[in-house]
């Protein structure tokens, strides 16, 4: 009768090394996971083909409870009316949210727009060269009392993002998330136009942008690139109408671009602004002047 003793304890230990290293093998992908942390650097429902650096600071910013209040305090004062439009005191209220109907600011989306090289057509007609990134936005989860709301994130110096703005309506947002896997959605701020950008191939969204393009369904974005061009030569950065202060279509306070973290400009629809530093603010309407 042949001898099983071996055979038994080899098959033991084979048995023993193999449940050892399934263990190892199970730990070591623990620790992956556990180091690589929580995979939320970027929405996975938000294709962006644009990179959104410290997308986590982003977040954080429109989670806070400082932006939430201060949308609350925008929300709770009636806007500008009359030709006029004059100015209107924000309540002061220790708890601004209280009362209001509940909501969330959503996650942001990347706000694309025109580039100034891209304009003046010293860029290439290339994606690359035809947009960039410049802001953040996000829309409300529902409406409050009748009213709809954008907050907008800048990008701070050295990283992270701020709150630069919360305007009436959620046109901005909703446009914004429009982008698909392999495409761009942008803005040309002067007309208010949205268009979407498939490789080299542009395609308005809006009324705005249709009319930009002389009613085309779409061009190329060398031909977009032209009619940029045609629009707008006279109107980039260092040129009269830009230092007369006409380029974003209003005539700017003095500083406000540079304006600290205390304070804030905060736009409501295409004609008031809310100006709010260190806790005391009011709600007034700009002069219309000229869009570019």
């Amino acid at each position: 009768m042949p001898d099983t003793r071996g055979t038994r304890a080899f098959s033991e230990r084979a048995t023993s090394r193999f449940s050892l290293l399934s263990t190892a093998l199970v730990l070591s992908a623990s620790a992956l996971l556990s180091a690589a942390g929580p995979v939320h650097a970027a929405p996975a429902k938000d294709p962006l083909p644009v990179d959104i650096p410290d997308y986590r600071a982003a977040l954080d910013a429109v989670k806070s409870a400082d932006v939430r209040d201060t949308v609350c305090r925008f929300l709770r004062t009636p806007l500008p009316t009359g030709a006029n439009g004059a100015a209107q005191p924000i309540p002061d209220t220790a708890e601004p949210c209280q009362g209001l109907p509940v909501f969330t600011i959503k996650d942001p989306v990347a706000l694309n727009e025109i580039t100034p090289a891209f304009v003046a057509g010293t860029a290439a007609p290339l994606p690359a060269n035809a947009v960039k990134l410049t802001q953040l936005v996000s829309s409300l989860s529902t409406t409050v009392n009748g009213r709809t709301a954008t907050v907008m994130l800048a990008p701070t110096q050295g990283g992270g993002w701020h709150l630069a703005a919360v305007r009436d309506g959620d046109s901005d947002a909703a446009f914004a998330g429009r982008a698909a896997a392999g495409t761009v959605v942008f803005a040309e701020p002067q007309i208010r136009g949205w268009y979407q950008l498939r490789l080299t191939t542009v395609t308005p969204l809006n009324d705005q942008a249709r009319q930009g393009l002389g009613g085309q369904a779409s061009v190329s974005l060398s031909d977009y690139q032209k009619l940029l061009k045609s629009r707008y030569a006279d109107k980039l950065p260092g040129t009269e109408y830009d230092t007369r202060g006409y380029s974003s279509g209003y005539s700017l306070p003095t500083g406000t671009d540079d304006a600290p973290s205390s304070t804030l400009l905060l736009a409501g629809g295409s004609s008031a602004a809310l100006a709010v530093t260190g806790g005391a603010a009011v709600l007034l309407r700009r002069r219309r002047t000229h869009t570019a």
